[in-house]
């Protein structure tokens, strides 16, 4: 699955850049002076790209979701408290954390319907068919907020469950990204608000200081 991702981003790169290239207006002016008329004026290219990229977008969000919820079931978690929780029974642990990542799954989702097959006439007809670009950036940008955040919940309670399985030690690139994440997150304790936490956490993933820890043992992972 993760592999499939790589391949659809490796293939939106690719039309990113050769549309990048492209001339993409019509009239061009050229270095002569000239203007002419040129037929490469749709952006078609571009938002099945874009759209195309919603769909393991979300299914990279809904594996995440799957691993979290399997470290907050106790049936399936091999040994670790019920959601996590610091008093069982009392506590609710990361159980909320779980409902905000389903609920920003469940949207992704949605989000991965492709805005570039509809297209209504407008302007007496001279607008006939267009391709919806716009509308596809930016749910897509939309959803890549979204999988940034589920995948700071998964972050954030891996973590947890690591640090709930002391003294056992996890492999020493993950430990580095536990730590890492330890420099601003707490670990362990009674039930808090963890709003804060997660924001934390997707700050740590969209600047890359996880990333960067992991691959100070690993070496680049990209």
């Amino acid at each position: 699955m993760a592999g499939a991702a790589r391949d659809t981003l490796d293939y939106v790169n690719t039309v990113a850049g050769r549309e990048l290239r492209s001339i993409v207006d019509n009239p061009a002016v050229l270095p002569d002076g000239r203007v002419e008329s040129n037929g490469n004026f749709h952006g078609a290219p571009v938002a099945y790209a874009l759209d195309f990229l919603a769909i393991p977008l979300a299914d990279v969000a809904s594996m995440s979701e799957r691993r979290t919820d399997r470290m907050l079931d106790k049936a399936r978690s091999n040994g670790l408290p019920p959601f996590l929780a610091h008093e069982v029974g009392v506590d609710s642990g990361h159980m909320i954390a779980h409902y905000t990542q389903a609920g920003v799954v469940s949207e992704l989702k949605r989000l991965a319907n492709p805005a570039s097959v509809d297209s209504i006439p407008t302007s007496a007809m001279q607008e006939d068919h267009v391709s919806m670009g716009w509308a596809a950036g930016r749910k897509l940008r939309r959803g890549i907020d979204g999988l940034r955040r589920v995948l700071a919940i998964e972050i954030l309670t891996a973590a947890r469950a690591l640090d709930l399985r002391a003294p056992l030690t996890p492999a020493p690139a993950t430990k580095a990204v536990v730590q890492a994440l330890r420099s601003t997150v707490d670990g362990p304790g009674p039930d808090r608000w963890l709003s804060p936490d997660i924001d934390k956490t997707v700050a740590a993933v969209q600047d890359g200081s996880l990333l960067s820890a992991a691959e100070s043992v690993t070496g680049p992972l990209e």
